[in-house]
């Protein structure tokens, strides 16, 4: 899994860091803020955020696409719920500033997974949103996956790359890619992570 932080200094950066050093997640880059988004941001799988300072900026950063899920690190949840809420990114957290390595982690891996992550205490302002979302069947007009697409969307969801994919199924990285193009055509997803959640809401795959 992909991952880029955001922390305003040296210290908080190299905090992260520490938080989410495990072995199933890469760091591809770390920024101090919007004004300076590395190229990686866009192909990061989850944006990490040290502080609520740039959450604005960077939503509109990250424009058109917006194909990563974020997740932030804030003492005040009440006022950034509305606004990720309404982001229109595929999926978002929010920990406290004081989380543990495993709790940012598991709220790394659930916003990949399309999940949205946020302290019980505030789950009543979701009140009005649907966090657990029934299966959506295919439609007559769409065209379901096949066998090996659908064992492709697995391991994606699993975190794994293209690479380990290729290794698991006995397939090169070309085929690979190919058959994650064709899901997300299908899906009409714009990112593997968006095809995967596209895929767990459909009931296509399990993770």
């Amino acid at each position: 899994m992909r991952v880029l932080t955001v922390a305003p200094t040296p210290m908080m950066q190299a905090g992260l860091q520490t938080l989410l050093s495990a072995p199933d997640i890469h760091l591809v880059g770390t920024t101090m803020g919007a004004a300076d988004l590395p190229e990686s941001a866009h192909n990061a799988d989850v944006l990490v955020l040290a502080d609520d300072t740039h959450v604005a900026e960077l939503l509109r950063a990250l424009l058109p696409t917006r194909s990563a899920a974020l997740v932030l690190l804030t003492d005040k949840p009440e006022s950034n719920i509305p606004l990720l809420s309404n982001s229109g990114l595929p999926a978002w957290g929010i920990v406290p500033p004081d989380t543990t390595p495993a709790q940012l982690q598991s709220a790394v891996h659930a916003t990949a997974q399309g999940l949205v992550v946020v302290p019980a205490t505030n789950a009543n302002q979701l009140s009005n949103r649907p966090i657990f979302l029934e299966p959506e069947p295919l439609s007559a007009t769409d065209e379901a996956l096949t066998p090996r697409e659908r064992e492709v969307l697995e391991l994606v969801g699993q975190g794994l790359p293209n690479k380990l994919i290729a290794r698991e199924l006995q397939i090169s990285e070309h085929t690979v890619k190919f058959h994650l193009s064709s899901v997300s055509a299908k899906l009409g997803a714009v990112s593997r992570t968006d095809a995967v959640r596209l895929g767990l809401r459909q009931g296509l795959i399990t993770v």
